[in-house]
């Protein structure tokens, strides 16, 4: 078991073609379950862009594949990359 807050700032990698999308910066919990939903990602290179918004990916649970020390794999299908634009 791990926490929540294990998760802030490991990197996430899109194993579907090895992109570096970002590090986690929080996760979306479920008020009914308790479960994480979703992972909130701040994309590479976008330092201003959370001011500005456009910043974020979102990224649901169920597309993580693997969580390690450093690395959180995710592959991405059609309907995930829908939701993310």
């Amino acid at each position: 078991m791990f926490r929540g807050y294990n998760l802030r700032q490991k990197e996430v990698v899109d194993i579907s073609n090895a992109e570096r999308l970002g590090y986690i910066r929080d996760v979306e919990i479920s008020e009914s379950t308790g479960s994480i939903e979703a992972v909130i990602v701040q994309r590479r290179g976008c330092v201003f862009r959370h001011i500005f918004g456009g910043g974020e990916m979102i990224i649901p649970w169920t597309a993580i594949e693997a969580v390690g020390k450093d690395l959180i794999l995710v592959r991405f299908f059609e309907s995930d990359i829908e939701k993310l634009t």
